[in-house]
Order: structure tokens, then sequence, then C-alpha cells
């Protein structure tokens, strides 16, 4: 058996991993792309992004959360262990349709965190474990294939731990979509954008999300190309 290929046309790794990474790369250059257009359309209500957190975050009844700027760009996130919504200089201080999209979006896992949403919670219980498999699972990949005739469950190993970082990609997909589902959703309620606004808005966080889509996908391609290379050893 081949285990480099499929019996005929495109060979497995290409298919399986190539593909998904060129994909991957495109939907990030296109985010960044979109995203770039959207910081220059301004906002009617010339909130800046920092004015729109705290907004929506006591709107929702979130006291106990800061909002804070850092460093870096695109970097904004939201910390459930010290309670911050942390959002980029341009997010921060920006008056913006991204910068509102944006930082709505990472309040809207502050709510998330503050309704315990479950799935947010199955996440954050994976985080620990992740921590440790992704220093590892490459180091342990690696040295299954390379050992794959005298050790042959090596591969298995580092499969299963590869699998671990699949399924924390494929986990975050709800969490992101139902934050910005949250955020679009008091966006509108509120009219902080409005019309063509809140359209760009859920331009910019679908964009956003498509990103998390195609990097789920290409974990999972490699994954079943490891596995792949895993049954073929087997099989020889």
């Amino acid at each position: 058996m081949d285990m480099y290929g499929t019996g005929g046309g495109l060979p497995g790794w290409v298919i399986l991993v190539l593909i998904p990474m060129i994909a991957s790369m495109i939907v990030s250059w296109r985010f960044r792309s979109k995203a770039q257009h959207y910081a220059q359309q301004g906002l009617s209500s010339g909130m800046s992004g920092k004015e729109i957190a705290e907004k929506m975050l006591h709107d929702n009844g979130i006291y106990d959360v800061k909002v804070v700027s850092v460093e870096g760009h695109l970097s904004d996130h939201y910390n459930p262990q010290n309670k911050t919504v942390n959002l980029s200089p341009d997010v921060y201080s920006g008056r913006s349709i991204l910068a509102a999209a944006v930082a709505a979006h990472e309040c809207g896992h502050a709510v998330q965190h503050a309704r315990a949403y479950s799935w947010l919670q199955f996440r954050s219980a994976m985080v620990p474990i992740l921590s440790i498999t992704s220093n590892w699972v490459m180091w342990v990949l690696l040295a299954g294939i390379v050992l794959i005739n005298t050790f042959p469950a090596l591969i298995w190993i580092g499969i299963g731990m590869f699998a671990f970082t699949t399924l924390f990609s494929f986990v975050t997909l709800p969490v992101e979509f139902d934050a910005s589902r949250r955020a679009l959703a008091w966006l509108d309620s509120t009219g902080m954008t409005r019309s063509r606004e809140h359209e760009d808005a859920k331009g910019a966080l679908r964009w956003a999300a498509s990103t998390y889509v195609v990097a789920a996908l290409a974990s999972l391609g490699t994954l079943l190309y490891y596995v792949m290379i895993a049954m073929g050893a087997r099989r020889d």
C-alpha cells in the first residue's frame, strides 16, 4: 500500500494537508484584507472600542470585567482567569466598524462566561491538557514516524494527542459563533450599528469566524493523514 498516496489521482498528503493549508492561508489573507477595509469605515455613534465594550458589559449586568489595551495587531481576546477583555490598540481606541464588531465579540465571550455557557466551560476545561499536548505532539509524531516499524504504538500516541488538539479546534467553533451572535444581537438592539454598518459588522465577524472553520478542517485533514500513515505501516 502507498501510504503517501490515494491509489490514483492526487497524493493523500496533497488532499488532506496541502489543500487545507492553502485554503487556510487564503482565508486568513482575505480576513486581514477585509479587516483593514472595515477598520477604515467610521462608526456613526463615534464610540471607541473601549466604550463599546464597557457599554455591552454593563448592559448585560457585568461590572467585574475590565477592558484593557494589549500590544499586537488583532490580538484581541477575553481572559476568563482574570476577567479582562483585552483589545489591541486599533480596536481599543478605534472608532470604526471593525473596532465595534471585535470589541462586542470579545464581550460576547465575557457574557458566555457570566452565563456559564456550556461550550465555553467545556473549552476552558480542555485548556490545561491542551497546553501540555501542544508542546509535545509534533515531537511524539516525528519520533513515531521515525520508529514506526520498531515502536508502532508511539505514532498512535501522537495521533491521540493530535486528535485532542483537533477536537479543541472544533469545540472552539460554537464558542466563536455564539460570541458573534451575542455581539451582533446587542449591536443591533442598541443601535450601536445602523443599517449598512450592521451588515459590515456582520461581514467582519463572518470572515473572522471563517478562519476558525478552515483551521479546524485543516487540523482534521492533517489528523487523517497521520492515521493513514499509521494504518499503511500496519498493513505493510
